[in-house]
């Protein structure tokens, strides 16, 4: 197993140091510029569509609303990545890791927005809701279905499967660390709870991550900003570390500015999910009347979860000064953080806190996956291994070591990211389109609605009506 660790952590190594941060950098700033920094320029109008009700369809159903997907896609993105991926980075990249973070998702964002409103506007019928993600706009907007089934496979393994592994893992330890609970025994429950969640459909999932995701991130962001308001004569030497960390002036952990970009664009990748192309999965089953809407609400969610909640972690973290124990890493540098500033329940706290941030992850990771499957073959038979095999890697992560889940979930997520901001940068004008085409309606006073034929030359279009003659039909 260890030989096969350090295969893992050299291919992780080679990918992220020459390859994917150059890219990662690169195209969200070019996205950032092309769309005229959206990120920041339709923050009002982020909050304004959340709000919006789903539209209902010409049959009379109701579809899921943009708050709905927004939670799906949350609950995916708040995890594991916001408590112990955020430790993991300070611990090996020092605190200028938490700077790189912050860069990642506010450039990122833009990234966000393109791939989310292409899944919006190639999204499929699925009975009485829709479905839809990279594989579907590699498959109808560049015509290659071949790179979609690729895409569709390492999906369903890096989420549905190593994912998984990487949120059971988390909470094993915690419940290890605060109530001595045995890891088996824990992975033991976790499965016998995510069976009973992922055979009951996507509905019954975007019910409980409505349910869940706003009351634990609202309560975590609760005990962050009393532990900030508690040390707020700390904060301008605590930014001040951040920054000349960030840039290798003043190495305090790690192995100067390359962990702490390196360490800080990693944790935070995988955090936010900015350009990998998961959250279109969940982006695509919204019912809201412009495309546009629903990418501008997946670029809130990058921002709720980096520049609110990773940053809270990584506050109570840095100015408990735990990060320069070189025996802690991973959640248990999170439970050791707290419990300086609040004291011995704090380990309890973080413990009930991951069980709900990371179990929302695990059913978020499922539907990712399912909804791939649906892509490559409608199959009753797969789908059913599939859930069998993410059952059986949330029991693997409970048990199994830190490192070799954490590399696992590097590697794949690397080779995730780089097909779909391939297939995004070909794809761009048709964004730029609906976007172009967004802003109009709202300089007009018009709550924006999209029509199969709002884009010249827009083929592969199944959900969206046509303006001219009034019916749904494939072009």
């Amino acid at each position: 197993m260890e030989i096969f660790n350090n295969i893992i952590s050299e291919l992780n190594n080679y990918m992220w140091s020459y390859i994917l941060i150059a890219v990662l950098v690169v195209l969200g700033t070019y996205f950032t510029f092309r769309t005229r920094f959206v990120q920041f320029k339709y923050f009002p109008e982020m909050l304004k569509v959340l709000k919006d009700p789903a539209t209902v369809s010409s049959e009379g159903k109701r579809g899921r609303s943009s708050f709905q997907a927004f939670t799906v896609s949350l609950a995916s993105r708040v995890g594991t990545g916001n408590l112990a991926g955020v430790a993991t980075a300070i611990s090996a990249g020092g605190p200028g890791a938490v700077f790189w973070m912050w860069i990642i998702a506010l450039i990122g964002a833009a990234s966000s927005f393109i791939e989310s409103t292409l899944a919006q506007i190639y999204k499929v019928k699925d009975k009485d809701e829709y479905r839809g993600g990279p594989a579907y706009y590699m498959e109808r907007g560049l015509n290659k279905r071949w790179l979609g089934i690729l895409f569709a496979v390492i999906i369903i393994f890096t989420f549905g499967l190593v994912f998984s592994s990487v949120q059971s893992n988390t909470i094993s330890l915690a419940f290890d660390q605060a109530f001595g609970f045995d890891r088996f025994w824990m992975g033991i429950i976790l499965t016998v709870m995510t069976a009973a969640v992922i055979f009951g459909g996507i509905k019954r999932i975007a019910f409980v991550s409505q349910i869940i995701v706003p009351i634990m991130a609202v309560l975590y962001l609760i005990l962050a900003l009393f532990i900030v308001i508690m040390n707020f004569s700390e904060i301008p030497a605590m930014l001040s570390l951040i920054v000349k960390n960030a840039f290798g002036f003043q190495e305090v952990v790690g192995g100067g500015m390359g962990a702490a970009v390196m360490m800080g664009i990693k944790r935070g990748l995988f955090s936010n999910e900015a350009g990998m192309g998961s959250a279109p999965n969940a982006a695509a089953t919204a019912a809201v009347t412009h495309p546009v809407k629903q990418g501008l609400i997946q670029t809130l969610g990058v921002f709720t979860d980096t520049l609110l909640i990773c940053t809270a972690t990584a506050f109570i973290i840095i100015m408990s000064g735990e990060y320069m124990n070189p025996d802690l890493d991973g959640i248990q540098l999170t439970q050791a953080a707290l419990t300086s500033h609040v004291g011995s329940w704090a380990p309890a706290f973080v413990g009930g806190a991951i069980f709900l941030f990371a179990f929302t992850s695990i059913i978020g990771n499922y539907y990712y996956g399912e909804t791939n499957i649906g892509f490559i073959k409608e199959s009753p038979t797969a789908l059913f291994i599939y859930r069998l095999a993410v059952i059986a890697m949330v029991l693997f992560g409970s048990v199994a070591e830190l490192a070799i889940v954490w590399n696992l979930a590097d590697l794949f997520m690397g080779i995730m990211a780089l097909i779909n901001l391939v297939a995004i940068t070909l794809l761009a004008k048709i964004a730029m389109a609906a976007l172009k085409d967004y802003r109009e309606q709202r300089k007009q006073g018009k709550d924006p609605v999209f029509y199969a034929d709002s884009i010249d030359g827009l083929t592969g279009i199944e959900s969206w009506e046509y303006r001219k003659h009034g019916e749904s039909k494939n072009k």
